[in-house]
């Protein structure tokens, strides 16, 4: 059910889902510019009023950076189709994936571009490399950030102290782009 409601002077539109299954109320900003409430099935419409106007200021960062990110998308990219886009981010991600893997000396099977909705990338227990497209469209730093990341999770499978201290020996200061790229809004799994 689409709903509308006024964030700090602004219309904004999301779906709402009713779900037998939540707990609570969940937020989230996709991609592409999407923003979807799912709440327990007997929440009022009045909590859920509360809650966003309470939580405003992050839904509009959210959906600032994603129209931010789709606007600066650069002039060669606005006729590409998506094949196209896919291509460029598969070329993208190989040449950082080889370059950090000569450090790390790590096997993996394939990598992937995908259109993901929620994550910038991951890694599969068959040692699948899995990117979203839009790593294209991200700072230089932050794509090596999202390439480490993934690679490191062929060794370490978690977020251990030895998963951050192989990212930590790639990339020193990946703490300040983990803040970075938390802030853009996607994770990185």
């Amino acid at each position: 059910m689409t709903k509308h409601i006024t964030l700090h002077n602004r219309q904004v539109s999301y779906t709402l889902k009713r779900s037998q299954r939540a707990k609570r109320m969940r937020l989230t900003v996709y991609c592409t510019g999407d923003f979807v409430v799912t709440v327990p099935h007997t929440l009022q419409n009045d909590h859920i009023d509360r809650y966003l106007i309470q939580k405003s200021r992050w839904v509009l960062e959210k959906m600032d950076f994603f129209d931010e990110l789709r606007n600066k998308q650069p002039k060669v990219f606005s006729d590409m189709n998506s094949e196209d886009m896919q291509q460029k981010a598969l070329e993208l991600v190989t040449k950082k994936v080889q370059r950090f893997n000569r450090k790390l000396k790590l096997k993996f099977n394939a990598i992937n571009i995908k259109d993901q909705k929620t994550c910038w990338g991951s890694c599969s227990k068959r040692k699948n490399l899995n990117f979203n497209w839009r790593v294209v469209l991200l700072p230089d730093d932050l794509a090596n950030y999202i390439v480490v990341h993934e690679l490191c999770h062929l060794k370490e499978f978690n977020h251990s102290r030895r998963f951050w201290n192989l990212v930590a020996s790639v990339l020193p200061n990946h703490s300040e782009l983990t803040k970075d790229l938390k802030a853009k809004g996607l994770m990185v799994s």
